[in-house]
């Protein structure tokens, strides 16, 4: 007999789970990365990383694919996880883990589009990003220093 879905759900607090999609190019030799600005609260205005929450029926893969292509419009670029970030009080809407994502893209080849959540969406200098929503300057300068040596 096959266990009902009610049986697995426990009494305890849980966290949201959501994906960031950190992408980065290289244009006259320094290196950029895309941020959105926000629509919608919190951090209406602000810049952040394109993503979101990972819905109950998708790969965290698949999640990321999906916010990048919802928020910018930019499909087929490899992404990859390399860390999740999870301090409390990272969003005010609640306990949340962020599992990154970083991916490379040809600024020739692609053209965010603002989409979605987005107001805007647009390559900045990753060494000289605006203010950035939740924990994402965090995010940035851990990609930087651990992913972009690798």
């Amino acid at each position: 007999m096959a266990a009902s879905r009610s049986q697995f759900v426990y009494p305890y607090p849980r966290p949201m789970v959501t994906v960031d999609a950190v992408v980065f190019t290289v244009r006259d030799g320094r290196r950029e990365v895309l941020l959105i600005e926000r629509k919608h609260a919190p951090f209406a205005g602000s810049w952040a990383f394109p993503g979101g929450f990972v819905e109950m029926d998708e790969t965290l893969d698949a999640a990321a694919a999906r916010e990048l292509d919802e928020e910018t419009g930019l499909t087929g670029i490899p992404l990859r996880q390399f860390h999740a970030f999870g301090d409390p009080g990272r969003d005010p809407r609640g306990r949340s883990i962020a599992v990154a994502y970083v991916g490379e893209a040809d600024w020739r080849k692609v053209s965010p589009q603002a989409a979605d959540d987005a107001r805007a969406a647009r390559w900045f200098p990753a060494d000289a990003p605006p203010p950035l929503a939740f924990d994402h300057a965090r995010i940035l300068e851990y990609a930087l220093r651990c992913v972009c040596k690798e």
